[in-house]
C-alpha cells in the first residue's frame, strides 16, 4: 500500500485536493460568499478613508474592529471574483490548519499508562486518520456553512487554536501574538483575556497588549486620530444595536437565544442567561484549581474557551462551532478513557451535532430541531466531556 510519507503520494494529494478546491468554488461556491461582500466594501471604504459602519447596508453591516477593515483593503485592487477565489482558498487552508493543530494538541495515546493517573492502562490509540474523519463528521457542516458564506471564523480558529498550542508549549510570545492576531479576525478572541492573566506569564501578556494596541493604532495609516475615536465607537454600537433581532433566529446557538426561544420575555432570558455564565465561570474556576494534576493544562482550558465563544456570545451562529475542533478531537481521542456513560453521552451529542443535516431531515423536522436548540443542548454534553477529562487528570 503507498505510504502517504512517499513524495509521489504527497505530490498527488496536491494536485487531487487542489482541482477540488477549484471545482467547489467553481459551482458551488463563487456566486455566494455575502459576508465576503461585507468585508469587500469595508475594505473598499478603508482604502479610501471613510465611514465603516453605515446602518443603510442592513442585515449585512460591518461588525469588525477598523483593522479588520483596513487588512482586507489590499484585496480590493483585484476585481472581487479573484478576491474571492483568493478568500476562499486561504479559508480552506485555515480550516485543513485548525484540524492539524487540534491534532497536535491532543495526540494519540497507546496502550501504557493513561496520563496524570500512573496506574491504569489506558485502551488502544484511536487512530488520527479516524480522530480527522470524526471530528469533519461531526463539524463539516459548519466548515461547509463557513466557505459558502465566506466568513472569517477559519483565520479566527487556526489564530487562536495556534495560540493554544503555543502557549502550552510554553512559547509564550508567539501565544500572545497570535491571540492578538485573532481579535483583529473576531473581537470575541478576548474571550482568552482572562485566561492569559490567570497564567500570569509576563512575556504572552506584554505580547498580546502590544499587538492589540498596534491593531487599534493601525487605522490611522487611513484615518485621523479623532475619526479613528469615532470609528471604535460606532463599531461597540453596531455590535449593540444588531443583537437583539438575532436571537430569535434558529441558526443563533448562544445560550441568550436558547432562553429567549424557549421563554419569549427577554428580562427572564437574560436573567438565566447571566446565571449560565456564572454556572460556567464555577465551573471554569474549578477546572483552574485542577489545572496542577495534569501536564500541558492549557490545550483543555483553551479547547473549552473556543467552544464557548458562539455560545456566550449573543450573535453565536451556528457555524461558529468549527472553532470546537480542538475540544471535538480532545473528547474522541481520549473517548475511551471515559466512564461509559459519559463516553456515550458525548458520542451521542457529537453524532447529533454533525447528522442534523438540513438536507438529511427536510426543512420542518430541521428548523423545529433549531428552534428547540438542540445543538446548543449538545453543546452542554461536550462541556461535561471536557470537566470529564480534567477530573479524570487526563487533560
Amino acid at each position: 500500500m503507498p505510504s502517504f510519507r512517499s513524495p509521489a503520494v504527497c505530490a498527488a494529494l496536491v494536485v487531487v485536493i487542489s482541482v477540488a478546491i477549484g471545482l467547489a468554488f467553481a459551482f458551488k461556491v463563487s456566486g455566494k460568499m455575502p459576508d465576503f461582500e461585507v468585508y469587500w466594501r469595508a475594505g473598499q471604504r478603508a482604502a479610501a478613508g471613510e465611514a465603516l459602519y453605515r446602518a443603510d447596508d442592513g442585515h449585512y453591516q460591518f461588525k469588525y474592529l477598523p483593522v479588520f477593515a483596513l487588512m482586507v483593503s489590499p484585496l480590493t485592487r483585484l476585481d472581487q471574483q479573484s478576491a474571492r477565489a483568493v478568500w476562499f482558498v486561504v479559508s480552506v487552508v485555515s480550516l485543513a490548519m485548525l484540524v492539524l493543530i487540534s491534532v497536535r494538541l491532543w495526540p494519540p495515546v497507546g496502550r501504557g499508562f493513561s496520563p496524570g493517573v500512573g496506574t491504569s492502562p489506558s485502551p488502544p490509540a484511536i487512530g488520527t486518520w479516524l480522530v480527522v474523519l470524526l471530528t469533519l463528521i461531526v463539524l463539516g457542516k459548519f466548515f461547509s456553512r463557513e466557505l459558502v458564506l465566506g466568513q472569517a471564523n477559519a483565520m479566527f480558529g487556526v489564530s487562536t487554536a495556534g495560540a493554544v498550542l503555543a502557549l502550552s508549549q510554553r512559547r509564550e510570545r508567539l501565544g500572545g501574538a497570535l491571540v492578538a492576531l485573532g481579535v483583529v479576525f473576531k473581537p470575541y478572541g478576548l474571550i482568552l483575556l482572562p485566561w492569559l492573566i490567570a497564567r500570569r506569564r509576563a512575556s504572552s501578556i506584554v505580547t498580546f497588549a502590544a499587538g492589540l494596541l498596534i491593531a487599534i493604532a493601525l487605522p490611522l495609516l487611513r484615518y485621523n486620530p479623532g475619526t479613528v475615536l469615532d470609528l471604535h465607537r460606532q463599531w461597540w454600537a453596531t455590535v449593540r444595536d444588531t443583537t437583539a433581532p438575532n436571537l430569535l433566529n434558529p441558526d443563533n446557538v448562544s445560550w441568550l437565544a436558547m432562553y429567549a426561544r424557549w421563554f419569549g420575555e427577554e428580562a427572564l432570558a437574560r436573567s438565566i442567561w447571566l446565571m449560565t455564565l456564572a454556572v460556567v465561570a464555577a465551573v471554569t474556576a474549578w477546572m483552574w484549581v485542577r489545572r496542577r494534576d495534569v501536564e500541558s493544562p492549557e490545550r483543555l482550558e483553551g479547547a473549552l474557551l473556543l467552544m464557548l465563544v458562539p455560545l456566550v456570545s449573543p450573535q453565536g451562529w451556528d457555524y461558529v462551532l468549527l472553532l470546537a475542533a480542538p475540544a471535538v478531537v480532545g473528547l474522541i481521542t481520549h473517548l475511551r478513557d471515559q466512564p461509559r456513560w459519559l463516553a456515550g453521552a458525548s458520542s451521542l451529542a457529537m453524532a447529533a451535532i454533525g447528522l442534523t443535516i438540513y438536507d438529511l431531515m427536510g426543512r420542518a423536522a430541521y428548523h423545529a430541531f433549531m428552534m428547540a436548540s438542540g445543538i446548543t443542548l449538545c453543546t452542554f454534553v461536550l462541556i461535561a466531556g471536557l470537566i470529564g477529562l480534567r477530573a479524570r487528570r487526563i487533560a
